[in-house]
């Protein structure tokens, strides 16, 4: 697997969060052609959206409906984040929340609270509610 040197672009110019570990990783590559890239990092939920989600929406509603977590998990998975219309073999495709950027959490879990309100008759409070 090749390293990552996460940093950032300001004034044109690439700041790596570690230059250290990146000149060590540099020096082993003397002599030899290399490829370098760059892409945008993505940023995933936080720990902190992650237990929001298990330890408190998914812990209601499954205790509700009488669902494992996994179970929840997934039912939710396919309302709220999947194509719903089957391809060209009839399979639906559902996104992973594993690979959801931040904001795409958040709207997420935000449709999943206003639904649960809305439909179900269930308050699944706030974060800033909760301990979790």
């Amino acid at each position: 697997m090749n390293p990552v040197f996460p940093g950032r672009v300001e004034k044109g110019r690439l700041i790596r969060d570690d230059p250290v570990k990146y000149l060590l990783q540099l020096n082993k590559l003397e002599g030899c052609r290399v490829d370098e890239s760059l892409k945008r990092r993505r940023e995933t939920r936080s720990d902190n959206q992650n237990r929001y989600y298990w330890g408190v929406i998914i812990e209601i509603l499954s205790e509700h409906c009488g669902y494992t977590k996994d179970e929840m998990h997934d039912a939710l998975k396919y309302k709220f984040l999947s194509d719903r219309c089957p391809d060209e073999k009839g399979l639906v495709k559902i996104k992973s929340t594993a690979k959801l950027k931040t904001d795409e959490f958040i709207q997420y879990t935000n449709q999943i609270v206003i639904w649960a309100a809305e439909e179900m008759n269930i308050f699944i409070p706030d974060p800033s509610q909760m301990d979790y």
